[in-house]
């Protein structure tokens, strides 16, 4: 067993252990995202084009590859939770009004909100149209459990969104459904498609679970830190769109009447126009809560280094390590 972050290799050599495996994964989600109206195939195609670390795709490919060679079951998994994942981020965006998405803009903004629903659910489908050809009970059970926590996430959201009453409790449930879960599911789908026993599945969900947990974490740390350039969408955005994530929960713990109101105006303005961005980021520096939230975030990637460091030591086992350093040290 090994646990120092020098012996993992880096995010780009992870990614590089599996590059010929998601260029089939990209060939696949391409072929798979035809459909028999026009407007839906542009729309899957334009999600395509649109790029993404495909983070999701290899960390399934990963996990399987830690017990041999990927096979084209792994493949086609890893462009299942690639296709579900656009599809939840298209339903985000009509949800939230979104304007841009990764630089451009979204969807819903060339197609309308009709159309953008549409293409979410006619993904969703097809996802589960190329998952059913492996005739596979258990691997359509997970992936049919992981897409109602997702939805329950996201209804869960609604209810909560344009409050500031939200607790540390309430935001991890959230984070839970909509993120981890997707993770933790990717994980286990690597070890079914390898073949493995039912504990080394459940260690695999439960690793790449905490590396979930984490890189939502450090996404809304993100939202505050970081730059539109770099976000591909506006900085602050999720308190403009009316969500309190963990940063905001801790600062508002201790913050004054004053503060609070602040934070409202936002939420209520859906804009800075009233209260300036750097206001907000001021009450978050004297209030400590961006160093709280990462050091919230790093106690979940301590746990994920901790399980994976349990498998044997092999190329596929240093890459996840290089993943979980991804999610902890990127900027964007």
């Amino acid at each position: 067993m090994f646990s120092k972050i020098r012996q993992s290799i880096t995010a780009r050599e992870a990614f590089e252990l599996v590059q010929a495996d998601l260029e089939v994964v990209e060939q696949e989600i391409s072929v798979e995202s035809v459909a028999s109206g026009e407007a839906i195939t542009t729309i899957n195609h334009y999600l395509q084009a649109g790029g993404g670390k495909r983070l999701r795709p290899a960390l399934l490919l990963l996990c399987s590859r830690m017990f041999g060679a990927a096979n084209d079951c792994a493949r086609r998994l890893a462009a299942v939770v690639e296709m579900i994942h656009t599809a939840t981020l298209v339903h985000d965006d009509v949800i939230d009004l979104a304007k841009t998405r990764r630089g451009r803009p979204s969807t819903n903004v060339i197609w309308g909100n009709h159309m953008s629903v549409l293409a979410g659910d006619w993904l969703y489908m097809q996802a589960f149209q190329v998952a059913l050809r492996e005739r596979n009970f258990h691997l359509l059970d997970v992936l049919i459990s992981l897409t109602q926590m997702m939805v329950e996430g996201e209804l869960l959201q609604f209810e909560r969104l344009h409050r500031i009453d939200v607790s540390e409790a309430d935001y991890m449930e959230l984070v839970d459904r909509k993120t981890a879960s997707l993770f933790s599911a990717c994980a286990r789908l690597g070890g079914i498609a390898a073949g493995v026993e039912e504990t080394v599945e459940a260690q695999l969900s439960e690793f790449a679970w905490n590396l979930g947990m984490a890189f939502q974490l450090v996404d809304d740390i993100l939202d505050f830190t970081s730059t539109e350039k770099i976000l591909g969408k506006p900085a602050g955005n999720d308190l403009r769109e009316g969500k309190v994530t963990l940063p905001l929960i801790y600062a508002l713990e201790h913050a004054s009447a004053e503060e609070q109101r602040m934070v409202e105006t936002v939420i209520n303005d859906a804009s800075y126009e009233n209260v300036p961005f750097m206001r907000i980021l001021q009450i978050l520096e004297r209030q400590g809560a961006i160093q709280r939230a990462y050091e919230r975030a790093h106690t979940f990637t301590e746990k994920s280094r901790t399980l994976i460091a349990e498998f044997p030591e092999s190329p596929a086992q240093r890459a996840l390590y290089g993943i979980v350093e991804l999610v902890t040290e990127r900027n964007s």
